[in-house]
């Protein structure tokens, strides 16, 4: 890029983003004179998906304004909790890699549907369009595609800070045990008769109250694992809240 030169600021929280030197204040970036700002805030490795609003000489301009020469542009992280239009109640789409992820939230009740194969970016930017689902993703090249719906990057690796993350900036609203952690399906309660073919002997003799899934037909009880499941729930509810139908 050799045409006029702007001065870009990025938000602590999107320095994960760039490179070490863009990191500071009033950065000199080189434009060309005809992309707009969404391109040159992209061309530093910034995601659309995580930008907010965008000042230039202090008021406020789209992704769409072409920069002029010596214009200082700031560049902020999305609010908190990010709204998006048309989409209540939220629904979300998770890459490969984000399975762990994928669970949880639907143990909390948050529709999450999760490819278990790499099916290719095209793939899920269409399925995020088609479905009205937010895509979330440690790929920014993923993010990067102009057919998604919407689009998040999960910033952790931990899985217990990725949940934090996801429920922090979306706020959706939160209904634990009503969804199949396996396939994503509604839970309903099940009497031990009807799904006794499905038990062990010991899971027979131990428990009373089962449920469940209307798609899969996958049976769930308290069972070892519950204790922890139970945590994770009593930890998310008590710091988000927004406990109802999702």
């Amino acid at each position: 890029m050799n045409g006029p030169g702007i001065e870009l600021t990025l938000a602590p929280e999107l320095h994960v983003f760039a490179a070490p030197a863009r990191r500071g204040a009033r950065v000199p970036t080189a434009t060309d004179g005809v992309s707009s700002l969404g391109h040159v805030v992209e061309s530093v490795g910034v995601p659309l998906t995580e930008v907010g609003r965008i000042l230039v000489d202090g008021a406020e301009a789209p992704l769409a304004h072409v920069p002029r020469a010596d214009e200082s542009v700031e560049v902020f992280a999305v609010d908190r909790p990010q709204r998006l239009p048309g989409a209540a109640p939220l629904r979300f789409l998770l890459d490969v890699h984000l399975g762990t992820l994928a669970r949880r939230m639907r143990l909390l009740g948050v529709d999450a549907a999760y490819e278990n194969e790499d099916i290719g970016d095209p793939a899920l930017a269409s399925r995020s369009a088609a479905e009205q689902r937010v895509l979330l993703s440690r790929d920014r090249g993923l993010l990067r595609r102009r057919e998604l719906f919407a689009g998040a990057y999960v910033y952790s690796v931990n899985p217990d800070e990725q949940l934090r993350d996801i429920l922090g900036r979306f706020a959706p609203a939160l209904a634990p045990w009503t969804r199949c952690t396996a396939c994503n399906g509604t839970l309903r309660e099940a009497d031990k008769d009807s799904v006794g073919d499905r038990l062990e002997n010991g899971t027979q003799r131990s428990y009373e109250v089962f449920a469940q899934c209307a798609d899969c037909e996958r049976v769930y009880w308290r069972g070892a694992h519950h204790a922890r499941l139970e945590q994770i729930v009593d930890e998310a509810v008590a710091e988000f809240g927004g406990v109802g139908t999702p």
